[in-house]
């Protein structure tokens, strides 16, 4: 049973996809172990509370330096004894000692196809303002293994969305959620779950 870890920021839409196709048996092998947050109002606090799972806050505001938040979180993240990262829009840099010690194990879900609309600036609602901007007729999502870089380690899974007449960012996000982000986030767990990669 792989044993998962999701790191959130906001509401966890990702976190519920990932906790429905647990349960419904589209990811088989796999166990949320742990949920944790840099935000106390995260609302996917309350998702993994529901759902039974243990939440956690470690706010990067409550220390008193980068180095000790960072110390902290990989100490916290290690007690778990976590078989797979999830960064299910997690808006901190993980640190470098915990993406070498979880080499190839810490995996992230972006709302562009990568390497468009990626890297440091691109995130949340950005990534489709920019696209919009640039006028591409496709977008989506892309999971991938997490490394030193923003948003550049190697690519697992890749959905193209459609970008529609009449989109705002807003619509564009949902869009990509719904068609791209909740389809493929699991899918990669369930793939290293049954160690189809």
């Amino acid at each position: 049973m792989l044993r998962v870890g999701v790191m959130v920021s906001g509401g966890g839409t990702n976190l519920q996809a990932i906790l429905d196709a647990m349960e419904n048996g589209t990811v088989t092998n796999a166990r949320v172990e742990v949920v944790i947050s840099n935000n106390p109002g995260a609302y996917a606090l309350e998702r993994a509370r529901n759902h039974g799972i243990e939440a956690v806050c470690l706010s990067p505001k409550t220390f008193d330096s980068r180095e000790a938040f960072h110390e902290a979180f990989l100490k916290k993240v290690d007690e778990y004894d976590l078989d797979l990262i999830v960064l299910a829009g997690f808006l901190v840099t993980i640190p470098e000692a915990m993406i070498q010690k979880y080499r190839n194990k810490i995996i992230n879900i972006h709302p562009s196809l990568i390497p468009s609309f990626c890297g440091v600036g691109y995130y949340g609602l950005k990534v489709h303002e920019a696209a919009l901007k640039r006028g591409v007729k496709l977008t989506g999502a892309t999971v991938h293994f997490v490394d030193e870089g923003m948003d550049s380690g190697p690519i697992i899974l890749q959905k193209a969305v459609e970008v529609l007449p009449g989109d705002t960012p807003e619509i564009l996000q949902r869009r990509v959620m719904e068609e791209a982000e909740w389809k493929i986030l699991p899918q990669a767990i369930h793939m290293i779950a049954n160690k189809e990669l």
